[in-house]
Formats: structure tokens, sequence, C-alpha cells
């Protein structure tokens, strides 16, 4: 992690025209490219009082970089490193209620035919690859199929595919937790080598797009001898948040802590930015939902669901999967202690 020394912030203040020539803080903002992040990155959603300097990049690559070097004054975190490094009292870092990423992870566990694997239950005593075993993604998988399924983090062996260089875990001290077999994947190999040669019998979270991080390239797509776990994905998502209500948040934006004890407002108009661009998205697609209701392809209850917002940002409406996400990285062995969001979070966002 950056250090408090090395995090001391000096403010940088340039003429804006946006804002008639008055000064405006210029930040280095890094995110990676999706339908949400791109009015900020293409500056269409304008932020009061600030000129971004916007970097896209692989969140891989973009976590090593904020928490090796301290690149950014903004940034997407890996929230299980956050609260990781929050629980050992690295203060670094303040949490934005901005959640840039959600998905279902415990149904991308992909498995080899040769292995065996049917269900969740034929998991336990087998190979299993993670390309970083604290990262959010990793914990979400491992929590579902604990808790959903029985199988713990310690019936199965692990096989980590980051070295200590490019790491979340070097930032933290990094350890297996008591009980969990894990082993490195040296740096000549990686998961999606091992599994084409069968030397491994599962992935909880494979990554094979280009950055400096991740080395895995079988695109396991054109192997047919890999399968995911749950052959309908989409099915298994809506059984899971149907009975949990839980729609992990893998992502949240971070502010160096030095630049919010400065300037506070900072916060609130970054996470505003935010709002304004998620809403500008839902107003585009609201065109294409509006043209096929016209021509019936959607009933009532259709556009009505459509309308629902189910990626909110904010504090209060995601607490529970905040909370829940916090007690499994307490859970799992990556933290002494479950820590209180209003540890992770900007005191003037805690309301929102």
């Amino acid at each position: 992690m950056v250090t408090s020394e090395e995090n001391s912030y000096n403010t940088k203040l340039v003429q804006d025209q946006t804002y008639a020539g008055r000064n405006v803080l210029q930040l280095a903002i890094a995110l990676s490219d999706n339908p949400r992040t791109r009015p900020i990155i293409e500056g269409r959603i304008p932020v009061e009082g600030i000129r971004l300097v916007p970097t896209t990049c692989h969140p891989s690559e973009m976590f090593w970089r904020q928490l090796r070097y301290g690149d950014f004054d903004l940034s997407e975190m890996s929230l299980s490193t956050l609260s990781i490094a929050t629980s050992l009292g690295n203060r670094d870092w303040v949490g934005l209620p901005v959640y840039t990423f959600r998905t279902f992870f415990h149904t991308q566990c992909i498995v080899t035919t040769a292995s065996g694997i049917q269900m969740p239950s034929d998991l336990k005593g087998k190979r299993v690859g993670v390309p970083e075993f604290q990262q959010t993604a990793a914990i979400w998988a491992r929590g579902a199929l604990e808790h959903e399924f029985g199988v713990k983090p310690s019936d199965m062996k692990w096989f980590m595919e980051r070295n200590a260089d490019k790491s979340h875990g070097t930032s933290t001290g990094f350890k297996a937790p008591p009980g969990v077999s894990l082993e490195q994947i040296p740096p000549t190999s990686s998961i999606g080598e091992m599994l084409v040669k069968g030397e491994l019998d599962a992935c909880v979270h494979y990554i094979t797009d280009q950055n400096l991080v991740d080395r895995s390239r079988v695109d396991i797509s054109k192997e047919p001898g890999i399968k995911y776990l749950f052959p309908d994905r989409a099915a298994e998502a809506k059984r899971y948040y149907d009975k949990t209500g839980l729609f992990p948040i893998n992502h949240i934006m971070v502010m160096k802590r030095a630049l919010y004890e400065k300037h506070p407002w900072v916060a609130l108009n970054i996470y505003s930015a935010f709002v304004k661009a998620k809403e500008q998205v839902r107003k585009e697609a609201q065109a294409w939902i509006d043209i096929n209701a016209q021509v019936g392809a959607l009933d009532a209850d259709a556009q009505a669901a459509l309308k629902r917002d189910v990626m909110p940002y904010g504090l209060k409406s995601s607490r529970k999967v905040l909370d829940t996400v916090t007690q499994y990285v307490h859970e799992q062995g990556l933290a002494s202690r479950k820590v209180a969001l209003e540890e992770i979070f900007a005191p003037n966002t805690l309301d929102l």
C-alpha cells in the first residue's frame, strides 16, 4: 500500500472553460470501460469544480498500480482488498458508494469434464485455480459455494496464478488462511494452461483479458473439455438472487484520503457525477424500451421491471450486499475482524 507520506496530496488548480474560466481541481481518475463509466471517461458528464484526467485500464492492472504506486487520485478498487487493508489499520483510501461492477460470480465457475465434477459438492477435494485468493470475485464465489451448497474453502486445493510482484495481497501481507491448502502457480504456467493439461480440475474466476497482471490466455469457449459448473447460468443467478436478494458488488470507487481530508466536497461531487452518468445510460436505453413496448414486444410487467434500478449507488440501498461481502472476508480468514462499513466509506457519504 502507499504510505501516508507518499499519499500526501498537493492540489493542482487549473482554469476550466466549462466553469467560465474558474479555477478547478485537476484530478487523475482510473476506470474500467463499461456503459456506466463511459459517460465519465468521455467527459459527457462534467463534475462540478473538477477537471478529470481519465485513464482506462483493466481492473487487475488498475488495482495493482493503485495499491503499489498510488498512481491515481480516484479509481475503482477491489472491495475485498479495501476491507482487508482497513482491518489492518491502513487509511490510504476512502471509499465512495459507487459500484462500477456487479455480477453473480459463482455462476462463472468452470470445471473440466475429465474431473467428473457435475455439481458444486463434487468440488470437494478438487484442484481449483484462482487468479488471486483475496480478490472480491473469488470471495463471492466461495461464499456462495459455502452458504448455498455446503462447500467450504478448506474443502478444495487452491492454486493461485498471480505472483507477489503483481498481487493485491502484497499490499496487505496476504498469507493463506488457516486450514486452506494454497499453492503458487509457477510464472511459466497459468490457470488456462493447467486446465487444458489436466493439472487443475476447476477455476472460480477465469480472466483472459490482456493486462499486465493476469497470464491466462486460453479461450475456454474453444475447449471441449472445459464447461461451466452451472449449465444454465442465468437460471442459477435468478435462483440465487430470488433467495438471497444479493446482487454481488465487486468494485467500488475510492479516493486518496489525503485528498478527501483537504477537499471533502470532492467525494459528493464525484458521487453525483456517477449517479448522473448511470441515469444518462438509463435514459438512452429507455428509447429502445419504448419502441419495443409500442410494438407489443414488452408487456406492462416487463416495462415496469426494466424501470427498476437493480444496481443502485449509495450506502443505504446496498448495505445488505456490502455487509455480506465484509462478513465473507472475515469468515474466509482474510481479515481478523468484520470491518464496519463506516470505516470504509467517506463520512459525508454515509447517509446516501
